[in-house]
């Protein structure tokens, strides 16, 4: 090391400059350590979304807005921050590791979804629970372990709701109505426990029967579908097929009360002239005979295409008379009657 020059330096003769503190620094050290924490355990800000519980001794003692607050030196006083104006979520049956991206997390995330319907079948019912805390001091004091026991009420109240219901009603039409009696419900139960929080919204995000019985399920949903259908169509051909009879047997219904009441008022017309000329005779037989004869002819004679006016007293009136509609002279008759005498 002495042999080692650099320039005209020695490196064994170079020693490095000596720094004097001040000689009051480490008596005052520990007051400044002092005045550091107590001038961070005593400012405090809360973010636009929270409030602050503040817990003096540990009690509750008060809640901080928004803003930049002071308090009394921990272990004196300390607080925690609440998310009040955040609307929070718990997702039950998977889990959203980033935005968009689910993942699934063994047993336990399936033993959420998995429920036994009112049938004793199986369905897998995934879905989100949105909240938020409306009273900060029920929210951390009132229950123990308030998450946890808030994810069990959830699944309690969910599991009662489809126990309610047919696998069918769960799978398919029943969905919103589910929604609304599990936040119904979970809402009352969380008023009677004193969590101060408030349900938003219950949203079953996926409901299928377990993968197993997925295909089974799949080919009863479509022969159920299929069912429907012809269902409809014959539904379709009832209300086509059915009015049309049912109009066609009114219209002959209506037909033959017309029928019915025509043949009645004509029979009772028939009878009324029937017995006012049976007075009319018995008043003037003469003059109603005549009447009968002229009405008669008057109706008859319009319908015969030829016509003989001869006197009532002549005779061998037949001999000039064809039937075949040609008159017959009385020559014509003489030699007809001569070659049948020959």
């Amino acid at each position: 090391m002495n042999s080692n020059d650099f320039g005209n330096v020695r490196v064994g003769d170079f020693k490095p400059p000596t720094v004097k503190l001040p000689p009051g620094l480490f008596t005052a050290l520990p007051a400044i350590i002092l005045v550091v924490f107590l001038m961070w355990s005593t400012v405090y800000t809360v973010n636009p979304e929270e409030v602050a519980v503040v817990l003096t001794f540990g009690e509750f003692t008060g809640v901080s807005d928004p803003g930049l607050h002071f308090k009394l030196p921990a272990p004196i006083q300390t607080y925690q921050l609440v998310p009040v104006q955040r609307q929070l979520k718990q997702e039950f049956g998977f889990r959203t590791t980033r935005a968009g991206v689910r993942s699934e997390f063994g047993a336990s995330v399936e033993g959420e979804s998995q429920m036994l319907t009112g049938d004793l079948n199986v369905a897998v019912v995934e879905w989100t629970t949105q909240y938020r805390v409306t009273n900060p001091e029920l929210f951390m004091f009132r229950v123990r372990n308030v998450e946890e026991t808030f994810r069990d009420m959830n699944e309690a109240v969910m599991r009662t709701v489809v126990g309610d219901r047919s696998v069918s009603e769960v799978l398919t039409v029943g969905r919103q109505e589910i929604a609304s009696e599990v936040e119904r419900r979970l809402q009352a139960l969380c008023d009677q426990y004193e969590t101060g929080i408030r349900i938003e919204q219950i949203v079953l995000q996926d409901v299928n029967p377990p993968e197993t019985v997925k295909p089974s399920f799949n080919e009863v949903n479509q022969a159920q579908q299929e069912r429907e259908r012809l269902i409809n169509e014959a539904r379709s051909d009832f209300n086509r097929e059915v009015p049309a009879a049912r109009g066609e047997a009114l219209r002959v219904v209506e037909q033959a009360r017309g029928y019915a009441v025509d043949r009645v008022n004509r029979s009772e017309g028939d009878a009324s002239r029937f017995v006012a000329l049976y007075d009319a005779y018995r008043r003037a037989p003469e003059v109603t005979r005549r009447r009968l004869y002229l009405e008669t002819m008057l109706e008859l004679l319009p319908q015969v295409r030829q016509k003989i006016v001869i006197d009532q007293d002549i005779d061998g009136l037949m001999p000039l008379l064809n039937l075949q509609g040609e008159i017959v002279t009385p020559a014509a008759a003489a030699a007809a009657a001569q070659e049948e005498g020959q």
